[in-house]
């Protein structure tokens, strides 16, 4: 999964010699994992097809207000349009068609989009080097700019006219560059890190047996979409779990055992901006393992456990610790359990589940929590999915850090 992944995109192209690349730069996004819709102006159907690209983009490619080819005259709505798109991309932009987005002359069904686009917008400009240098052309792109739109620079290179120089528009490849770049700068935790446990533990008994639990990481695996969305770095310590993870920002290790977390946890944990422990670890271990599968026998079995290592109270006694937040799943006296559990583990916020509440706990796609403070602070949620939940502790986490 990368940055473009479910994005929502209309891509505008323009009467201009390079509209060819369009094609290209529509599978690349469509290969991205984004949806992509084409506008065409009445000019760029000189240069490209409407086949070809919605073909690519497996969308209908607009080009006029109504659909010439439908008998009931359907109007294609450029405030709806606008509405839809997460980003709008114009390549080619011709001369022409900057001057008219600059001046606001809207004579065709693209220009009416941008004009009522409320996402951001990228233009890769595309003329003759004349042209390109033009000092109507250059305070078109100032203007552009001031109004908030981003310029992807044209390249130097052999021009149509035959002339080499600064005109050619960017490839399609360099345009993807640009505008990820950009999308990741705009989130609001890019450049932020954070490291999450998620998941259950299984301490082997023999080959073929563990001591566990129920937790299915689902809570986890929703804290760190959550955070990726918004652009941090997530390295996100997994328990056994079938929960699917893919996201361009977050890198996932699996382990098995409570000590192999622990060990992973301390090996990523320095220059952390927030760590997020919301694994069922298991409290206890076996002290040894059979190396063959145990046998049947007795009428009783005895096993002996020891204490696994604690890696929420661990990364609470370190010095220059994250932004700490643990989790705590309690059966009976719940607040006095947690509140000496956050004054124990010293986390800044600890997530308290209670198996009491219809639709909390393990295994369930919703979630019920009640978040807890350093300074003896309670804060209750409703039921809501696992999701909501998780937005609602990474809102708090970035009010309290930012």
């Amino acid at each position: 999964m990368n940055i473009f992944s479910g994005k929502k995109i209309l891509l505008g192209v323009t009467g201009g010699i390079a509209a060819y690349k369009s094609t290209f730069l529509t599978r690349l996004l469509v290969k991205a994992g984004a949806s992509v819709r084409v506008i065409l102006t009445p000019a760029a159907r000189d240069f490209v097809t409407p086949l070809t690209l919605s073909t690519l983009s497996k969308n209908p490619v607009l080009s006029s207000f109504t659909n010439e080819d439908d008998d009931n005259d359907l109007w294609n709505n450029h405030v709806d349009l606008g509405l839809w798109a997460d980003l709008m991309i114009i390549a080619p932009a011709t001369a022409n068609t900057m001057s008219k987005m600059v001046t606001g002359n809207i004579d065709n069904l693209l220009l009416a989009v941008y004009s009522s686009a409320k996402c951001p917008v990228y233009f890769a400009p595309a003329m003759d080097l004349d042209m390109y240098k033009h000092p109507s052309t250059t305070a078109n792109f100032e203007k552009l700019a001031s109004y908030g739109n981003y310029m992807i620079p044209a390249g130097d290179g052999e021009l149509a006219s035959g002339l080499s120089g600064k005109g050619r528009m960017a490839e399609p490849e360099e345009i993807m560059s640009f505008v990820g770049k950009q999308l990741e700068q705009d989130l609001p935790l890019f450049g932020k890190k954070c490291l999450i446990t998620a998941g259950p533990t299984h301490e082997s008994l023999d080959p073929v047996r563990f001591i566990g639990n129920h937790s299915t990481g689902k809570m986890g695996m929703a804290l760190a979409h959550n955070l990726a969305n918004r652009g941090a770095q997530v390295i996100l310590i997994m328990g056994p779990s079938s929960v699917n993870s893919e996201h361009y920002f977050i890198h996932r290790i699996d382990v098995t055992s409570a000590q192999e977390m622990y060990d992973t946890v301390h090996k990523h944990i320095a220059h952390q901006d927030y760590a997020i422990f919301s694994a069922a670890v298991a409290d206890y271990r076996p002290a040894t393992t059979a190396d063959q599968k145990i046998k049947k026998s007795a009428d009783t079995l005895t096993i002996e456990l020891v204490k696994n290592p604690d890696i929420l109270a661990s990364v609470g006694a370190m010095e220059n610790r994250p932004f700490l937040v643990g989790f705590a799943l309690e059966t009976e006296n719940e607040l006095e359990h947690a509140f000496a559990k956050a004054k124990k583990k010293n986390t800044d916020l600890l997530i308290l589940n209670s198996m009491k509440d219809k639709g909390a706990g393990f295994g369930t796609d919703t979630n019920k929590i009640t978040m807890i403070d350093r300074l003896g602070n309670a804060e209750v949620f409703p039921l809501k999915s696992k999701e909501l939940v998780a937005k609602d502790i990474i809102d708090e986490v970035i009010k309290r850090t930012q």
